[in-house]
Order: C-alpha cells, then sequence, then structure tokens
C-alpha cells in the first residue's frame, strides 16, 4: 500500500516550511519512525520521521522548496517491506 509522507500541521501561526534536507533517497528502505526530513519554519527545524516502514518511492518536493502544512513530500510503499519477509 502506498502512504503518503505530509507536511505536519505546524502552530497556529506557522503555515509553511523550508525543506532543508532529504535523509533517504528514492529507493532506499525505511524504517517506521526514522527521521527521513529535516523541514525548517521560522521558529524551529523539525524532523520528520517515516509513519510505517517501507521503500521511499516517489519524493515529489526537493531539497531548498517551500512546502506548506499538508502538502504530499514523498509517497511510501509499504508492501515491498512485506514482500520482503514474505521471501524469507
Amino acid at each position: 500500500m502506498m502512504i503518503e509522507l505530509k507536511v505536519p500541521a505546524l502552530s497556529e501561526s506557522v503555515s509553511e516550511g523550508t525543506l532543508l534536507s532529504w535523509l533517504k533517497q528514492e529507493g532506499e528502505a525505511v524504517a517506521q519512525g526514522e527521521n527521513l526530513i529535516d523541514l525548517e519554519t521560522d521558529k524551529v527545524v523539525l524532523e520528520l520521521p517515516a509513519p510505517q516502514a517501507g521503500v521511499l518511492s516517489k519524493v515529489l518536493k526537493q531539497n531548498g522548496e517551500v512546502v506548506l502544512r499538508g502538502e504530499v513530500l514523498a509517497l511510501i510503499d509499504t508492501e515491498v517491506k512485506v514482500a520482503a519477509r514474505a521471501k524469507a
């Protein structure tokens, strides 16, 4: 199943941030809770963790882009992890 990695709800006064850096590349495996992105707002730098384990299937926003609350940043394929376990 594909799940969306979205910009989280920030504070009431903050509606956007800048994607500082991806810590994983497309095609790489990710663990649930693993930090994938550093996102900077005018107040703090946030770490965005993977909501589930899988493979970072598609990156939709690049380093340096301004992103809005709720915007989809990437897609994570959770089935790849399940398929790998089934083969083992």
